[in-house]
């Protein structure tokens, strides 16, 4: 079992920039790939930003993408999220994930944290 633990969110004006971060505990964290989704009020669970093993193969949502910025940390353990030039349609809860390599499916979530742009 992984236990994954969000910190950073906030309120942020239109345009501004805030970072995520995310440490994950419980197995080795080498072994598995983390990530961002997000789920705004009344609307699905969306796909932000993955980050696979060894930190080399980042991958994006398309409405992120070229705004959103994801980084794993040396200790493999703890991925960031930095997110620029941001929009009132960003305003979501964000939730951190993890999952086995090479397993389709996220199935370690962490609690959630806001995150509110206010225009």
């Amino acid at each position: 079992q992984v236990q994954m633990v969000e910190s950073g969110g906030g309120l942020v004006q239109v345009g501004g920039s805030l970072s995520l971060s995310c440490a994950a505990s419980g197995r080795t964290a080498m072994y598995y790939a983390m990530g961002w989704f997000r789920q705004a009020p009344g609307k699905e669970r969306e796909f932000v930003a993955g980050i696979y093993t060894g930190g080399g193969d980042a991958r994006y949502g398309d409405s992120v993408k070229g705004r959103f910025t994801i980084s794993r940390a040396s200790a493999k353990n703890t991925i960031h999220l930095r997110m620029s030039s941001l929009k009132p349609e960003d305003t979501a809860v964000y939730y951190c994930v993890g999952k086995p390599a090479g397993n389709a499916e996220w199935i370690w979530w962490g609690q959630g944290t806001q995150v509110t742009v206010s225009s």
